[in-house]
């Protein structure tokens, strides 16, 4: 049997009380300790390596499996993550949108997490945004304020209504010709940094990467543009990932050992097609569930969130151990 693997994702992991940004949503540094010793203490550490042998059926996986998955190429992997993991001898997968790193731009998800980071005041960033919506209503069609909030505003798996309504208003709700511009103008007013000098701050740069590489770990693709590419055609689909293949590359990832993680988690039929016909090996989803490798397709392999783990290092085991 091929065998099952909890893979886990993490996306910020720093000092929180002390960085610029507090109220960022991320794991402090002090419990990703704590965690990585509960899963030392629990799991069997693999690799990327160790999982793409084993969905081909040239291996299998040791019993509770676990595999550390890191989203968005921030700068605390470099910083934080890789010294932590290489003390341990831990191996770790590490995704990169590469429009962000190689064109200094900082990706609108990450716009969006620190507007609410840098205004804690939700209702003043929904006041802002419908201030926005009503310049620009009349020349795009747009939607009441209520209609959209009626819509969006639900309670989230980490986020109350508020949040969820802003996330998914600006994240895919808006149309395209406005959405960035919206994000844009909310970034400057409530952020408030030059976007290329954040960038370089918030992001890996390419010599970072290759230094992952050397050390053994696995650098995979994010898509070019970190796009919801389930809303592209198969064409352009394969215009983002023929762009963020070039760039993996450039870093020095084989060009037949590479793999994908979906931006957002999203993903279709047609982009499974695309994938196959580059020569990926497998791809991550943000579906919640331990990856069962005969059951779940290659394409779409699911995974834990930092969240659904314990962050102490004494903890007993949760439901998801029994079902790895």
């Amino acid at each position: 049997m091929a065998g099952r693997v909890s893979i886990v994702m993490y996306h910020f992991v720093r000092d929180l009380a002390h960085s610029r940004y507090p109220e960022i949503k991320g794991l402090d540094t002090s419990l990703f300790r704590e965690q990585v010793a509960y899963l030392d203490k629990h799991y069997r550490f693999v690799s990327m390596e160790d999982v793409m042998e084993a969905v081909e059926g040239h291996g299998a996986l040791p019993d509770k499996a676990v595999l550390l998955t890191f989203d968005d190429a921030y700068i605390d992997h470099f910083l934080t993550v890789f010294p932590i993991l290489s003390e341990r001898g831990i191996p770790a997968a590490f995704y990169t949108p590469a429009r962000a790193v190689r064109e200094h731009v900082v990706l609108d998800v990450n716009k969006i997490h620190f507007i609410l980071a840098a205004q804690p005041d939700t209702a003043r960033t929904i006041a802002a945004i419908r201030g926005l919506l009503a310049r620009y209503r009349e020349d795009h069609g747009l939607e009441s304020d209520d209609t959209y909030y009626r819509k969006l505003a639900k309670p989230g798996r980490y986020d109350g209504p508020e949040i969820v309504f802003i996330k998914r208003l600006l994240q895919r709700e808006l149309p395209e010709s406005i959405r960035h511009r919206v994000v844009d103008e909310l970034f400057a007013e409530i952020v408030g940094v030059d976007e290329a000098a954040f960038s370089r701050e918030l992001y890996m740069n390419p010599d970072q990467l290759r230094c992952l590489l050397r050390a053994g770990m696995h650098v995979g693709n994010h898509g070019y543009d970190h796009y919801w590419l389930d809303h592209l055609d198969p064409g352009e689909q394969r215009a983002d990932i023929e762009k963020a293949c070039a760039f993996l590359g450039d870093l020095g990832v084989p060009a037949d050992r590479w793999t994908m993680c979906y931006p957002y988690g999203a993903h279709d039929a047609a982009l499974h097609e695309v994938l196959a016909e580059a020569g990926c090996r497998l791809a991550l989803t943000t579906e919640v569930a331990v990856a069962d490798l005969e059951a779940h397709h290659r394409f779409a392999l699911p995974r834990l969130n930092t969240n659904d783990l314990p962050v102490a290092a004494a903890a007993e085991v949760n439901h998801w151990h029994a079902r790895g």
